[in-house]
């Protein structure tokens, strides 16, 4: 609804503002996004103790039912592996706006080191099937990895 995707906004934008009041730089490091009160954090850290940290920020914000920790402990590869992972997201994300079939702003999608993360909200088995084969597909994809819940599941309310 409308309203939970405020309260979503709001979440993020405090574990956000955490995250740039911490040591360790790591709001350029760490993803994060919400879907119903659920954070799924993604990004590359140097040490587990940084990871650790996200953790416990995004824990600390209220009104928070769940979080994802899908923070890798390694650096990115460069920019080259940067610029392969937007190319990923992107391919993703043309091919799920292009298919009648899938509720594209249902799906979050961030990529790291080749690995792909989904989160959101299906309508149906078969919708979710699609995406992911469709991330399967793409050239220089090592893994997909779905937090993505469909539309009827009891773990939703």
């Amino acid at each position: 609804t409308i309203g939970n995707a405020i309260d979503d906004a709001g979440i993020q934008l405090k574990i956000h503002r955490a995250l740039l009041e911490a040591e360790g730089n790591l709001f350029t490091k760490v993803g994060v996004e919400v879907v119903e009160g659920r954070v799924l954090l993604t990004g590359a850290v140097p040490t587990a103790e940084h990871r650790v940290e996200a953790v416990r920020i995004a824990w600390n914000v209220e009104d928070i039912k769940e979080v994802l920790n899908e923070i890798q402990i390694a650096e990115r590869a460069g920019i080259t592996a940067y610029a392969n992972d937007v190319r990923i997201s992107s391919q993703l994300r043309l091919r799920i706006i292009t298919d009648r079939t899938v509720s594209d702003i249902n799906y979050s999608i961030d990529t790291v080191n080749g690995v792909i993360y989904l989160m959101g909200i299906a309508g149906d088995q078969t919708e979710l099937d699609t995406v992911i084969g469709y991330a399967r597909g793409i050239s220089g994809v090592t893994q997909v990895i779905s937090h993505v819940r469909l539309k009827d599941d009891p773990r939703r309310a």
